[in-house]
């Protein structure tokens, strides 16, 4: 393995899945919700680290290994990894505490192997196959008494050293479900913001990281406290964690905004942005001027629709343009790893980009029996494609272009650097060829010089790191600028002869869209009658209740009170399912039979469709996004980034 991968995985792996930026950064210190529910953390916490927030998590136990009885008042839920030496200090202390609080407490076992411990998911692999046999929690304990001993060979040893049945546990380790299992373990691990490992949630708080046994008692006693009174007003004891939970949230509230801190510095201009020498790559065969590195996600909607973006780059500029594909399967999406796979196993008989085309043309399809079929279609020798995706081949490559993609800051897709210059977003074929014709440029002038064009790529990658040349003074990069939004037909506050206009693309379930709700209303009260808010729906995939809840705010405003619903629904953010949204309308005043007939008919899809494809349109790749008068504000941005914006605006008008 090449230095730089290593590095690439040891970064990857303390940068942790920060997927936060998935497709649109903010700009100037404002968040925008575009990936994950939940914001990045290290990948473990040194002891005496402060436990954290004070939220209670709603924790769902579901299939999980479950020791302890179910009378206990304490409920420790565990996300941990075989192979991380933190989680080894956290599980003696939860040994420690078993014995001291014996028969108060039950500790439930979630797996989190991170992507940088090659052995932790087989170790995981191993414990679950070994549950199949009642032998879970045996299994568990050896894996952590054996924590530099995670082989294979070993892990047959422990199996028969517990007395297992061997040739069983040996298949049960191969069965689907626990692959399934574990990757939604982990997505859960992401969400609840349990990015790294260990990481525990007692009766729903949360702990990261090994902390010394005193900071667990302090959280286990006063728990404990609180679930005595409620045995004692009448809940029964095994529905303690139930009731206790019941109200939780299912991820971290965002961080708050500090209204004086200093903005990052910018990125440098160029980036070191390596890649292997067999990674698919088209285009530049007689030595391209540019070379687009793309880390991008079969499962993901925003990469498929810059494929045809990426065609007419190619039918553009022919040979002087390269792209290379890089893989970087994001968690929540189930399919996504497993076509990445698929994608390397068809290069190896040199039909990536057929498999590439035929996988973005059917994303609504990616498990394994598809993907088969697309092999046989491509004319693969389809035998040796799905041995390579049995043996998991390439599970350990497609690993480490996700780490590298991480260890750049391609944390979310699609990221593309053009000759080293980060670029995100499924953004137009316009915006590409701004950058492409300024990189050909630069590419014509070392020619000039005399630098061949196959050693191009390697001469702009000197300049990586360094930082870009200042801005000439009094030219700032301006803001992008949207005259052609279409508002028609939209929930709109305000005046309609307002003389500024804020369009705003939301999300109902976004935690950073409600956020900037305060602010919204704050500025109504300034600007009163000098500015009017239009909603646009921009629900995001990963966000389950997102469209329902647009649905819904839609099927209010069919009956007039849109707003009232918009104030309920972010007031409410947790509780966004059908029955919620329901009795919301009831509390509104709205005719619930029609407000049901709306949503059980989908007669909003279309509209919210709508909506979401014009934000993709003019740039609202994530959200919150606005247009104040056309200029574009992203993310849950400070009340004065929005004034000066409105400020300038107002003294047009004047």
């Amino acid at each position: 393995m090449k230095p730089s991968v290593i590095i690439a995985l040891i970064v990857g792996g303390v940068v942790g899945f920060a997927v936060g930026s998935m497709f649109q950064r903010p700009s100037d210190g404002g968040a925008a919700a575009v990936a994950a529910p939940s914001p990045g953390a290290p990948a473990a916490r040194p002891a005496g680290a402060p436990a954290g927030d004070s939220s209670v998590y709603k924790v769902p136990l579901e299939e999980s290994a479950v020791k302890g009885p179910n009378t206990a008042l304490i409920t420790v839920v565990e996300f941990s990894d075989y192979q991380c030496p933190f989680c080894s200090r956290g599980h003696n202390t939860i040994l420690e505490l078993e014995k001291q609080y014996e028969g108060k407490i039950r500790v439930v076992m979630k797996q989190h192997p991170l992507d940088f411990h090659p052995r932790a998911k087989p170790a995981a692999l191993a414990a679950l196959a070994a549950g199949e046999q009642g032998k879970y929690w045996e299994m568990h304990n050896k894996l952590f008494a054996n924590q530099q001993q995670l082989e294979d060979a070993t892990f047959e040893q422990y199996a028969k050293d517990l007395g297992l049945n061997v040739e069983k546990w040996k298949t049960d380790m191969q069965s689907p479900k626990f692959q399934a299992q574990i990757a939604k373990e982990t997505q859960l691990a992401m969400q609840l913001g349990a990015t790294g490992t260990p990481a525990f949630f007692i009766n729903g708080k949360k702990i990261s990281g090994a902390q010394p046994i005193d900071n667990f008692k302090k959280v286990i006693d006063e728990e404990l406290a609180k679930a005595n009174e409620l045995v004692k007003s009448g809940t029964p004891a095994d529905q303690v964690y139930a009731k206790v939970i019941a109200n939780g949230v299912t991820a971290p509230a965002p961080a708050p905004q500090q209204p004086n801190a200093p903005s990052a510095p910018a990125p440098a201009a160029i980036r070191k942005i390596e890649f292997p020498s067999d990674s698919p790559a088209r285009g530049g065969k007689t030595g391209a001027k540019v070379t687009i590195v793309t880390w991008s996600d079969f499962q993901c909607p925003f990469c498929s629709r810059v494929v045809p973006t990426l065609k007419q780059i190619e039918d553009t500029y022919g040979d002087n343009v390269k792209v290379v594909f890089r893989n970087q399967p994001l968690p929540f999406h189930n399919n996504a790893k497993i076509a990445a796979e698929a994608g390397m196993a068809a290069n190896e008989q040199g039909k990536f980009w057929l498999m590439h085309d035929k996988m973005f043309a059917n994303q609504q399809a990616l498990d394994r029996a598809s993907l088969e079929r697309y092999a046989q279609e491509i004319g693969l020798d389809v035998g040796k494609f799905k041995a390579a995706l049995d043996s998991g081949k390439f599970t350990k490559r497609v690993e480490e272009d996700s780490a590298a993609g991480m260890a750049v800051g391609a944390n979310g897709t699609p990221t593309f650097f053009i000759n080293g210059r980060e670029f995100v977003g499924a953004q137009p074929f316009e915006a590409f060829k701004g950058m492409i014709d300024e990189e050909i440029k630069k590419a014509d002038a070392m020619i000039a010089k005399g630098i061949k064009p196959a050693d191009l790529y390697a001469e702009f990658q000197k300049e990586a790191g360094k930082a870009p040349p200042p801005s000439a003074p009094g030219a700032p990069e301006a803001a992008k600028v949207v005259t052609d939004l279409n508002i028609n037909g939209a929930p709109v506050l305000g005046p309609k002869n307002a003389p500024v206009t804020i369009v705003a693309f939301s999300d109902f379930q976004c935690p950073f869209c409600s956020r900037v709700v305060p602010t919204l209303h704050d500025l109504e009260k300034q600007y009163e009658g000098k500015i009017k808010v239009v909603f646009k729906h921009q629900p995001l995939p990963f966000h389950n209740n997102a469209k329902g809840a647009a649905a819904a705010s839609m099927a209010a405003h069919e009956q007039g009170k849109f707003w009232e619903m918009h104030d309920k629904l972010f007031a409410n953010q947790q509780a966004l399912e059908r029955p919620n949204l329901e009795r919301y309308a009831q509390e509104l005043g709205l005719d619930v039979g029609k407000f049901k007939a709306a949503l059980d008919s989908n007669k909003f899809d279309a509209y919210i469709t709508a909506d979401s494809n014009e934000g993709m349109r003019v740039g609202a790749n994530g959200t919150p996004t606005f247009f104040i008068n056309g200029r574009q504000v992203v993310g849950a941005q400070p009340i004065d980034a929005f004034k000066a914006i409105i400020d300038d605006e107002l003294k047009k008008k004047k």
